[in-house]
C-alpha cells in the first residue's frame, strides 16, 4: 500500500513494516495511484517531461527493493497473460532481441508446478517466477522442452510471443521472495508438538545412576557443552579485538595440513588435494570457506574480509557500504537482536568441490558439515569467553553481489554471529530460542 504524507512524501507499507520513498510533486502522487491498476513498461522520462522523471523515479525504488510486480497482456483492459513476481530486489524485466535464425529451450532447471489454483514457472537461478495465467502459455512452454527456431515458434497459430517466455533468461541471481523466519503457520490448526517426544512402552534401563552428577564432572569439552548458549546482545562498548578473533579462527577453522592422493578409479584416476582443518568434513573435501562482515572489532577496520585458511590471513574485500550495512541488520533482524553483531561470518560452500565427487548427496553433505562447524564455533566462543549465535537465513543475491561469485559456483549456506557478549540476565538463561535460525 502507498501512503501519501502531508509534506509530499510516500511510504511503501508492507508486512508491517515501511518505507520511504522519498517527496513527489501532487500530480506524480496522483499518478503513483494508477500503479493499483498498472502502468505501461515503458520509460516513464521518454518525452522529458517532469512528472514522468517523478514517475520513473518512483517506480525504480519500488522495484529495487522488490515492491513491484509485472503484469503481461495485450492491454490494460483484456485478462492477465502472465504476472511475473520478483524474488530478488532490483529485478527489471529485460527482453533479448531475437532473429528469426536464432533457436531457444528451456533452461534445464525452470520448474512447472501448481502453487495452489495458479500455475508457476521458476528457477532457482531466475529472480522473478512467472504466475501463468492463459494456458496457451503453459502449452507453448511445453513445446520449449526441446529447441526450437524463432522463426518456427512464430508461424504457430495463436503463439502468445516470445517476450513472454524469455524474461527469466535476463534475470538478476535470486531463490524466493517468500516469508521467511518464524512465521507459525500452524497456530490455531494444530497443537504445537511437544518438546519431548512421548516415550515408547516397555521397561526402561535408567541410566542415570550411572552417569556422573554435573559438579561432578571433570571433563572441559563436558564443561563447555553444559554452558553452550546462544548469545544476541554484544558489548560494544569493549568490542572483540583482532588477537582474540585471530585466535578464535586459527582454532576453529585454520588449515591444519594439506596432502594429496590419486583417486582409484581401476584404470588410474585424478590427483586430489586435500586440506585438514579443526573439523569433520565429508570425504575430507573441506568445502565450506569463511567470510567476515565486521562491524565493530578493536583493531580490525569495519568491512568485508575473507578468511584464508591456509594462510590464516584475512583479506579485504571491497564492497559498498549499504551492502555491508544491509548484510549486518538482516542478521539483526533474523536474531531479533537490539543492534548488529560485531562480527558476522558468512559460511559458503564450494559446491563443485564436494558435488565433483558425491553428486546427488552432495548438498546434504554440506548441510551436515556446517552443522559441525557451526558446533565448533560454539564450543570455541564458549571456551574464550566470547558470544555467539547461529543465524538460520542467509542473502544469496547479496552476498554474490559482495564477492561477485555466481551463487551456484559459492554460495552461503549458513551464518554465525561472534562478538563480546553482554552479561547474561537471570531472564536469559534458555540455551537457544526462535530468532537463532
Amino acid at each position: 500500500m502507498l501512503e501519501t504524507h502531508a509534506d509530499g512524501s510516500l511510504v511503501a507499507c508492507f508486512d508491517g513494516r515501511s518505507v520511504g520513498l522519498g517527496k513527489f510533486s501532487a500530480r506524480a502522487v496522483d499518478s503513483a495511484q494508477h500503479l493499483r491498476t498498472g502502468l505501461p513498461l515503458r520509460s516513464f522520462a521518454s518525452d522529458g517531461r517532469k512528472i514522468d522523471k517523478e514517475i520513473d523515479l518512483l517506480v525504480r525504488r519500488l522495484a529495487r527493493r522488490g515492491l513491484l510486480e509485472y503484469r503481461l497482456g495485450h492491454s490494460r483492459e483484456d485478462k492477465d497473460q502472465v504476472v511475473i513476481e520478483p524474488q530478488a530486489p532490483d529485478y527489471w524485466p529485460q527482453t533479448p532481441k531475437l532473429g528469426d535464425a536464432d533457436i531457444i529451450v528451456l533452461s534445464r532447471f525452470a520448474c512447472l508446478r501448481r502453487r495452489g489454483n495458479e500455475m508457476v514457472l521458476e528457477s532457482p537461478r531466475a529472480g522473478a517466477l512467472f504466475k501463468i495465467c492463459d494456458p496457451k502459455i503453459a502449452t507453448a512452454i511445453a513445446v520449449l522442452s526441446t529447441p526450437q527456431k524463432i522463426k518456427q515458434l512464430r508461424r504457430q497459430d495463436n503463439f502468445p510471443g516470445v517476450e513472454l517466455l524469455l524474461f527469466h533468461t535476463r534475470s538478476t541471481e535470486g531463490r524466493h521472495a517468500n516469508p521467511i523466519g518464524g512465521l507459525y503457520p500452524y497456530a490455531g490448526t494444530i497443537s504445537p508438538p511437544p518438546a519431548v517426544r512421548s516415550r515408547w512402552p516397555g521397561k526402561k534401563i535408567d541410566l542415570r545412576k550411572l552417569s556422573s552428577a554435573p559438579s561432578q564432572t571433570n571433563s572441559p569439552v563436558a564443561k563447555l557443552l553444559r554452558e553452550r548458549h546462544s548469545t544476541r546482545g554484544f558489548d560494544d562498548r569493549q568490542p572483540i579485538t583482532l588477537a582474540e578473533l585471530s585466535r578464535f579462527l586459527d582454532s576453529t577453522a585454520r588449515v591444519r595440513s594439506k596432502g594429496r592422493s590419486r583417486v582409484d578409479l581401476g584404470d588410474g584416476g585424478p590427483e586430489v588435494t586435500y586440506a585438514a582443518r579443526p573439523y569433520p568434513s565429508g570425504g575430507s573435501a573441506y568445502e565450506l570457506e569463511l567470510y567476515l562482515a565486521v562491524a565493530n572489532c578493536e583493531g580490525l577496520a569495519s568491512g568485508f574480509y575473507h578468511y584464508d585458511a591456509d594462510r590464516h590471513a584475512l583479506v579485504p574485500i571491497a564492497v559498498q557500504t549499504h551492502e555491508l550495512e544491509a548484510q549486518l541488520a538482516a542478521a539483526e533482524f533474523a536474531m531479533d537482536a537490539p543492534a548488529p553483531p560485531q562480527i558476522l561470518i558468512t559460511i559458503a560452500a564450494r559446491f563443485g568441490r564436494i558435488s565433483w565427487k558425491y553428486s546427488s548427496i552432495a548438498y546434504a553433505l554440506i548441510l551436515k558439515d556446517v552443522g559441525v562447524l557451526i558446533q565448533t564455533l560454539y564450543m570455541m566462543a564458549t571456551d574464550m569467553g566470547l558470544g555467539g549465535c547461529a543465524i538460520g537465513t542467509t542473502n544469496i543475491d547479496l552476498f554474490a553481489k559482495m564477492t561477485g561469485i555466481e551463487f551456484h559456483v559459492e554460495g552461503p549456506v549458513g551464518q554465525f554471529a561472534i562478538g563480546r557478549g553482554k552479561s547474561r540476565e537471570p531472564t536469559d538463561e534458555q540455551p537457544d530460542g526462535p530468532g537463532a535460525a
